[in-house]
């Protein structure tokens, strides 16, 4: 638990998250042979992190030329700090949110690759072991403790530090950080490879990792967004397999497992995300209007908000796509809405649009292309036609369960 924060703050003061990661875990080796034998401290915390800060202290005087080094890190504030009594370090860690803020953009830094970012922020934010990313992600722990010291390594050489940005910087770097949460909470969600479909363990590390951010940002319109439209999406898990552990479509959910406390809190994230996105900032600047991460927890709103396929607002779902579109366009995203667009207008209408997408070949590897169209296909009563889709949908699916589901679909089962 305290892990994230312990190492944010060491990374302040010797400037390396590599080296901030090995000192924090020295302390905590430290407190596994102190605390049997003296006891756990009042404030295991700022133990911890006292003792981390003490040995990073300790690591730049004994290199070589001290003031050399100190000049180099630049954070002689922290030095002092770090030699405080401990009486006195209360008020030292009232800056340690904005520290675990800093680690969490610096393990999500636009200089690694999105995998890195990944299993960086995994290891260091959530502090998963790299056998539990492993696991997670279908590979091996040699390749997943390589990536995260290439990572590691990258931000070292390029100067990467512990820091929240600011002004114009801020912005790509946090939708960065937002891209690498929703990353893995969509691989526990809908997992692309493996047998099984759905990864509870992802997705709540997911929800977590949003749930920090929410604190620890808690101005970003974007932020509450992405947090909403998670815990919607997670509110589904139990409808969504079925017995045997086959997937099961949204529409033939039973949504009383739906869980209405996740959707109940998860509304409320939406209601914030709505307020500040239409609120100026504060030095008066225009309201930032809606980003994508809240358009798409709008679109799951709909969703949420129905107790029955019927209740959906399709209407206004189509209009939120197009809105999205605009704002990030993409072929997925219009696969999406004439998805809405078949239940708000009928199926002809929304196939016209997605044989337009098969066209133009932007999503010609892409799964749910035919298995859409193979839906709508079978909706307007051409079943050979579906059923070829659902078979193509089927040879091009990685996940296993997913993969079965559309060759009952293709054999007339489903």
């Amino acid at each position: 638990m305290e892990a994230a924060k312990v190492a944010a703050v060491v990374a302040r003061v010797v400037g390396d998250i590599g080296l901030a990661e090995d000192l924090a875990q020295d302390a905590f080796v430290q407190a596994l042979e102190q605390w049997p034998r003296d006891g756990i401290p009042d404030k295991p915390g700022a133990w911890l992190t006292q003792t981390a800060r003490r040995r990073a202290v300790d690591r730049i005087r004994r290199d070589v030329n001290l003031a050399r080094k100190l000049q180099q890190v630049g954070h002689m504030e922290e030095l002092r700090v770090a030699e405080l009594a401990e009486g006195d370090f209360d008020a030292a860690l009232e800056d340690i949110d904005d520290d675990v803020l800093g680690l969490i953009f610096a393990a999500c830094h636009p200089a690694l690759t999105a995998q890195a970012r990944i299993s960086l922020t995994l290891r260091m934010i959530g502090g998963l072991t790299t056998r539990e990313i492993a696991r997670a992600f279908l590979t091996t722990e040699t390749t997943i403790g390589q990536r995260i010291s290439r990572a590691k390594r990258t931000l070292s050489q390029d100067g990467v530090t512990v820091e929240v940005p600011s002004g114009a910087e801020l912005a790509p770097r946090l939708a960065s950080v937002l891209e690498v949460v929703y990353l893995i909470f969509n691989e526990g969600y809908a997992a692309t490879s493996g047998r099984d479909w759905v990864r509870g363990d992802l997705m709540e590390e997911a929800i977590r990792l949003g749930r920090v951010l929410a604190a620890l940002a808690p101005r970003e319109a974007e932020v509450h967004g992405l947090l909403a439209l998670m815990e919607i999406q997670a509110s589904r898990t139990r409808a969504r397999i079925g017995r045997d552990g086959e997937p099961v479509l949204l529409l033939d959910q039973d949504r009383t497992t739906w869980d209405w406390a996740l959707i109940r809190h998860a509304l409320a994230a939406l209601d914030r995300a709505l307020d500040l996105a239409g609120s100026p900032g504060a030095d008066g600047a225009p309201p930032p209007g809606p980003g994508p991460y809240l358009l798409q927890a709008a679109i799951a709103a709909c969703h949420a908000r129905a107790r029955t396929p019927e209740d959906t607002d399709w209407g206004q779902m189509v209009g939120l796509y197009e809105q999205l579109a605009t704002l990030r366009p993409s072929p997925v995203i219009d696969l999406n809405r004439a998805v809405a667009l078949s239940y708000a207008s009928g199926p002809e209408a929304a196939l016209a649009v997605v044989d337009g997408l098969v066209a133009a070949g932007g999503l010609a590897d892409y799964h749910l292309l035919p298995s859409v169209r193979g839906d709508l296909l079978l909706r307007v009563g051409r079943e050979d036609e579906a059923r070829a889709e659902f078979a193509r949908a089927a040879d091009m699916a990685q996940n296993e369960a997913e993969r079965a589901l559309l060759q009952r679909r293709a054999s007339g089962q489903d």
